[in-house]
């Protein structure tokens, strides 16, 4: 391949090497299969069809009283608008490449990061319909598969960024290759108080600060007792301004918050910090087999940007016999939480979409625990199977990467693999599972971490027989303990056992979240996550 012509003369002539497209029709030195015009107005053709999409749904709000029916048009209703808000920051960051505003400086990733959010929000309408009437169903399913299909289609536009992580483009035709290798600088060293890169110094701060009452001065103070601004959690959050860029602390006094919170896509760079894991609690119940959607069970749902969250318990209490009830929910883009607790059993933690960092937590459950389309890394947390209903199976994660391109997948590294005592003395009667894949691309990624014997020697188990396991990327690294054995692992075209650390690189902190192709450009040492 011949190599560009200096910068000066591309620039005059407006001639375009053979990888890197320029002129004002094109991103500078990014990512894209098709001109800037094309892509921006594939953007906004689809944007006018989610709305013409919504305008249809809506019509079916009124009609029914069948609860579940009512909470399943209710949940597409808000999907598709989360939808029209993620091509609308497609938009944006396409038409104003260099903006870092709600980025992390990566273009090509956080295109497809909001592509990946928009193209799920479908999916998960459709899956609320479960139960109801299948004529509904039907007839909404033509609409939402129309917008999926423009999604997918837009986010074929975008090319990988360089060192493409693995699994990505699988099956789908050969990833774009670069024609020059870039170096990463890197300290190579894992710091275990550090934090991503985009987490910004006065946050970190706040997260390590030993108590709120220790030098952070919260906006808000929310306590049972009257001694606080308020006593519910949910007016604390609306007191909060609405596309902030400024940090707006809540601290959160102990107790039992028995209310449903839900933090709207505008309340931006919301954290709020407790009085301890299972001293600050928000608690709640609500499960698909009492009508709610897996979608609208849960006890504790984000989908601003920028969520952080700190010592604190998030619970679902519905109990294994109540199905989907999920505890934690998030769309919140560049989101962590450190030192929480997630408890509950069949889907407690929906990591939903977006990039988030999960950092000295607990979780808990049985069935696909841990699940979602969300890019997500869970560091030196206690990942802890429970004992559910009889004969039943646990599954770990969950993840639901629908398309090759999608950048979404979960790694979890430093941590511990167990389960709680009542399962440990009956793993006879319960089997667990690292994971399952529920959509045709899932990606989990599990190194460097303990896993006790109460995972199966398989390490693995099929959703549905031979579907999926030749289009999956699941990947084990560098694991120990009694159920971290290979020898009996499952031998699926997916299932890889990396050796290289290049090849694990790929799923720290520092890439996997935010990417690879921006850190080089800004001469920035950062860790690189594998060595601690």
């Amino acid at each position: 391949m011949g190599s560009c012509l200096p910068v000066l003369l591309v620039l005059l002539l407006c001639i375009s090497c053979p990888l890197v497209r320029c002129g004002e029709d094109y991103f500078q030195s990014e990512c894209l299969e098709v001109p800037t015009s094309e892509f921006i107005g594939s953007v906004k053709s689809t944007i006018d069809t989610v709305r013409q999409v919504t305008s249809t749904v809506s019509k079916f709000s009124s009609f029914f009283g069948d609860f579940r029916l009512s909470n399943a048009i209710s949940d597409c209703l808000d999907l598709l608008e989360l939808s029209a808000d993620e091509l609308s920051w497609t938009l944006t960051a396409s038409q104003n490449p260099k903006g870092k505003n709600n980025s992390t400086g990566n273009l090509s990733a956080d295109l497809r990061n909001y592509l990946s959010g928009a193209l799920i929000n479908q999916d998960t309408c459709i899956d609320g319909f479960e139960g109801t009437n299948g004529l509904i169903k039907n007839l909404v399913a033509g609409s939402l598969n129309q917008v999926t299909s423009l999604v997918r289609d837009i986010l074929y536009m975008v090319r990988p960024a360089p060192k493409n992580i693995p699994g990505a483009h699988a099956g789908r035709g050969n990833p774009w290759q670069w024609s020059r290798e870039r170096k990463l600088t890197s300290s190579n060293k894992e710091d275990n108080n550090s934090f991503p890169s985009w987490l910004k110094q006065k946050d970190r701060r706040l997260l390590q600060a030993a108590a709120p009452t220790t030098g952070v001065v919260p906006d808000a103070v929310v306590a049972l007792d009257g001694t606080g601004n308020f006593t519910r959690i949910k007016d604390a959050i609306g007191a909060a301004p609405q596309l902030s860029t400024k940090r707006f602390v809540i601290y959160i006094k102990k107790g039992i918050y028995n209310e449903y919170v839900e933090i709207s896509k505008k309340k931006w760079n919301i954290m709020m910090i407790g009085d301890g894991i299972d001293v600050t609690v928000i608690s709640g119940n609500r499960s698909f087999i009492d009508g709610w959607t897996t979608y609208r069970s849960a006890t504790f749902a984000v989908k601003g940007q920028g969520f952080i969250a700190r010592d604190m318990t998030f619970e679902n209490t519905a109990g294994p016999e109540k199905h989907q009830a999920v505890a934690f929910r998030s769309d919140s883009d560049l989101s962590v939480l450190f030192r929480c607790a997630v408890r509950g059993y069949q889907d407690t933690l929906y990591a939903h979409s977006m990039r988030q960092f999960f950092r000295d937590c607990t979780i808990t459950g049985t069935v696909d625990f841990i699940f979602g389309d969300g890019t997500a890394v869970f560091q030196n947390c206690q990942i802890l199977a429970r004992k559910g209903l009889p004969q039943q199976k646990n599954t770990i994660t969950a993840q639901g990467r629908k398309e090759a391109a999608e950048t979404t997948g979960f790694s979890i590294q430093f941590s511990n693999i167990s389960g709680e005592p009542d399962l440990l003395v009956s793993l006879n009667s319960t089997y667990t599972y690292l994971g399952r894949p529920w959509k045709t691309y899932s990606r989990t990624v599990i190194m460097q971490s303990y896993m006790s014997n109460v995972i199966r020697p398989q390490g693995w188990l099929e959703w549905n027989g031979n579907i999926s396991l030749d289009t999956l990327y699941y990947a084990e690294y560098q694991n120990y303990g009694p159920g971290a054995g290979l020898g009996a692992r499952v031998n699926w075209p997916g299932y890889h056992l990396l050796n290289d650390s290049s090849q694990a690189n790929n799923f720290t902190v520092s890439q996997f979240i935010l990417g690879n192709s921006w850190l080089p450009s800004t001469g920035v040492k950062y860790t690189a996550g594998l060595e601690v």
